[in-house]
């Protein structure tokens, strides 16, 4: 089965950025995330999503 639900290591890995970046870009909400408990857990689509706003974003008018 594939995860569907990513640490934030596992989100800064795919991300390509660092553990803390990941925790800026939830508290920015620009990543979203869910709270099961005490953790927190990133969505996999919501990297994707992330990117996706970024290249929109970064497109020369």
């Amino acid at each position: 089965m594939e995860k569907i639900l990513l640490t934030a290591e596992e989100a800064a890995e795919v991300l390509g950025v660092g553990k803390s970046t990941v925790y800026d870009l939830i508290r920015m909400r620009l990543l979203r995330s869910v709270q099961i408990g005490r953790s927190r857990r990133i969505p996999v689509h919501a990297c994707q999503e992330l990117v996706d706003r970024l290249l929109d974003e970064d497109v020369p008018a």
